[in-house]
């Protein structure tokens, strides 16, 4: 069977430490979609981790971690990454790196850095890993998929085509130095010989496993607004954060995914620009931001401080809706402890109406919190491993939340370790 976990908000919703947990019963995790630009944070037995491409089950001597079709491989990234985890003492990983994947080419990230410059305050937060003009290329049709790296006569009639390309925009609109074609030729080899004893046909590798009966996990990037379609457009990525996509991503049948687990935070927090309807400023974020996470809310890849918010019953509705829900893991629980008062979220102002229901990008931009103080518990509730033994104002907040959203929340984090979770029966289960 395949499981699903993806995030409900704008990222950083804890998905690394809950695909950590969970591949411990999986033979396979699988990254989906997306790039080296946002990181999963992880802490287990070996230490603290932020993995950026790496499916975030890579600790585990029983699993294969895969790289699907749908991710944007920055092939240096990924194997800095692999010697990080090894260098502090993580077995080896077996690796799949799917042979239509599509590569990360250093002219992306120059490109991305570039665009980001000549649009000034205009620009959209880009965390400059090259993920959006790559995403432009491999719709345009002159990405470099993995399989065409094996192939020198094709990449000899290709690659002064892309050049041509590229080198008029860097000429003319950028006024930056053209690209090499001898120096790509020599990049592109390097990443072949890089690459080659972990590419595979991955969907055929995938479809194996379900008929012998294996466990896959989806791994998504980010969450439901930041994806290009249904998020808060044009403040979003460049490839779908949602489960559906998981089919497309790893090259499975759709009706194979049987659960879909969708991270919430107990409050809210993003990187980059777009709306955030319950953001909160000065002091009161910054607090939450010290507190928040383990060691502070603050982006894994970038080091950026995240945008601190309040619980968004509005959005993470509508998150679960998109992602096709049938559980919601609930994190960082523990943090929220210092709290007389929590506030949540549970509508938005706009011209006047007051709605429940999550709109198009142009009417967020004017929409206000609507908020409902609930009770603080005052208390620090790590090491809880019963729901039952939670302060009673803990689990009020935590079924005030699961009323709003209409989603069950079967999963409880209440702390940044693999085994600080709380399992739940709740009554919205089907």
């Amino acid at each position: 069977m395949i499981k699903a976990v993806v995030g409900a908000n704008w990222g950083d919703e804890g998905k690394g430490k809950i695909t950590d947990m969970l591949a411990e019963k999986a033979d396979y995790i699988v990254r989906f979609q997306g790039g080296a630009n946002a990181g999963h944070t992880i802490v287990n037995d070996y230490g603290k981790f932020a993995l950026h491409t790496l499916p975030s089950g890579v600790f585990y001597n029983h699993t294969t971690s895969v790289i699907g079709n749908g991710v944007a491989l920055n092939i240096p990234i990924l194997f800095n990454e692999i010697k990080s985890i090894t260098d502090k003492g993580v077995p080896t990983p077996k690796i799949a790196v799917s042979d239509r994947c599509q590569i990360v080419m250093p002219y992306h990230i120059l490109f991305d850095e570039y665009e980001e410059e000549r649009l000034g305050k205009a620009s959209f937060g880009s965390t400059k890993s090259g993920i959006a003009p790559f995403y432009s290329d491999k719709y345009a049709k002159i990405g470099f998929q993995v399989s065409e790296l094996f192939d020198d006569e094709l990449l000899e009639e290709k690659i002064p085509r892309v050049c041509a390309q590229k080198n008029v925009l860097l000429e003319h609109l950028y006024h930056k130095p053209a690209i090499d074609e001898k120096e790509l030729l020599n990049t592109l080899h390097e990443y072949r010989d890089m690459i080659a004893p972990y590419v595979c046909d991955v969907s055929l590798m995938l479809h194996k496993a379900l008929e012998e009966g294996k466990t896959v996990l989806l791994e998504g990037q980010l969450g439901t607004l930041k994806d290009p379609d249904h998020g808060i457009y044009p403040m979003v990525t460049s490839s779908s954060t949602l489960a559906a996509y998981g089919a497309i991503g790893a090259g499975v049948a759709p009706y194979e995914i049987k659960q879909i687990v969708t991270v919430c935070k107990a409050y809210s927090s993003a990187v980059g620009a777009g709306a955030f309807v319950s953001e909160i400023f000065g002091d009161e974020a910054d607090e939450l931001r010290r507190r928040g996470g383990d060691g502070g809310e603050f982006g894994a890849t970038t080091g950026r401080p995240r945008r601190m918010g309040w619980f968004d019953c509005v959005a993470s509705k509508y998150g679960c809706r998109m992602q096709g829900t049938t559980d919601v893991a609930f994190t960082v629980l523990d943090v929220l402890g210092y709290l007389d008062e929590i506030p949540v979220c549970v509508g938005y102002e706009i011209d006047g109406e007051v709605t429940t229901d999550f709109p198009v990008t142009s009417k967020l931009e004017k929409a206000k919190p609507v908020l409902k103080n609930l009770p603080g518990w005052k208390e620090d509730i790590r090491g809880i491993k019963n729901y039952e033994d939670l302060p009673e104002n803990c689990r009020n907040y935590v079924e005030f939340i699961e009323q709003q959203i209409g989603y069950p929340i079967t999963m409880v984090s209440n702390g940044p370790g693999r085994s600080d979770i709380i399992y739940r029966k709740s009554p919205l289960s089907k």
